[in-house]
């Protein structure tokens, strides 16, 4: 049986001192949602990820934006909607980082995306009405 959709938002500004309420609000949506431990640890890091991204490089300005963190929980599956109004930018089409590489040969940056693709099950992009749109989606048993 499928059950109908639980969802859940939170509004933050495009300052990293919000990370830490995101925080809170995750780990009391862990416990309504009765979600794991483990799961509950590599959500808040993609979210940390992401969130920070949109922070530092989303804005050309210092005016307050807000970033709306959609949490939708649909029978064994967590999907998170993020949304700024931010540049343009799809994360889904960079380059994942040749992690082959010795350190020292490796270019600066990517590897935060790369670790949100890696941890989520879908990571998808949308812009609509000058607004970006990341969909992260993961089975809450994987």
């Amino acid at each position: 049986m499928n059950k109908e959709p639980d969802d859940k938002v939170l509004r933050v500004v495009n300052q990293i001192g919000e990370l830490s309420r995101v925080e809170v609000f995750l780990e009391e949506l862990a416990e309504e949602w009765s979600l794991p431990t483990p799961f509950v640890f590599s959500i808040n890091l993609v979210l940390e990820e992401a969130l920070t991204n949109i922070i530092l490089y989303g804005f050309d300005n210092d005016s307050q934006h807000t970033i709306d963190v959609c949490f939708t929980k649909t029978g064994n599956e967590l999907s998170i909607s993020i949304f700024d109004d931010g540049h343009e930018y799809d994360p889904t089409l960079k380059t994942d980082p040749d992690i082959t590489l010795p350190l020292d040969e490796r270019p600066i940056g990517g590897l935060g995306i790369f670790l949100v693709k890696k941890i989520m099950d879908k990571v998808e992009y949308q812009r609509k009405e000058n607004r970006n749109i990341l969909i992260l989606t993961k089975n809450i048993g994987s």
